[in-house]
């Protein structure tokens, strides 16, 4: 029965970790792609929308996906995707690309907005925060309490106690 009690907050914090881990990455790519200084010409192939969540009662979320393709400094034709793009960016249409070279060329067509993706990162990572605080409390809280019904049961003995 205790497994369960630190299995699953277990399980938690390492999704909370993982999640914590990405956030960064992607943050720091950002962060390296705006510093790059490197920018391209793209090209919008395609757009799309993907849908998730209405079952029941939830809502549904719609991500707008555009698919862009350039060709970078050192003639690579890069073609890469991003979510949450503008909504007025259409198929066939020309935008700027940041771009960072390297073995994997990372680009994006997000205009730079170094402060917008520090404070988010940092949002994010706050609620990741205190969801690994309150697992780890519920742990330490659910081993104390254990341990003190452990001692009362060990206390009780035969059952006959003496009174003051």
């Amino acid at each position: 029965m205790d497994l369960f009690f630190y299995a699953i907050p277990g399980l938690i914090l390492a999704l909370v970790l993982f999640a914590a881990i990405r956030v960064i990455r992607r943050a720091r790519d950002l962060r390296q792609v705006w510093n790059s200084g490197l920018t391209a010409e793209a090209r919008c192939l395609r757009t799309y929308t993907t849908t998730s969540g209405g079952s029941g009662d939830s809502a549904v979320r719609t991500t707008l996906h555009h698919v862009y393709e350039f060709t970078a400094r050192d003639g690579r034709t890069v073609r890469f995707e991003e979510e949450d793009g503008p909504g007025t960016t259409l198929e066939g249409d020309t935008v700027v690309v940041h771009y960072a070279e390297g073995e994997r060329v990372r680009a994006t067509a997000q205009t730079p907005s170094h402060r917008k993706n520090a404070v988010g990162a940092a949002a994010v990572l706050v609620l990741l925060g205190v969801i690994a605080v309150i697992c780890v409390g519920f742990m330490v809280t659910y081993t104390e309490v254990s341990e003190a019904g452990d001692s009362l049961v060990e206390d009780s003995g035969t059952g006959y106690g003496t009174f003051p």
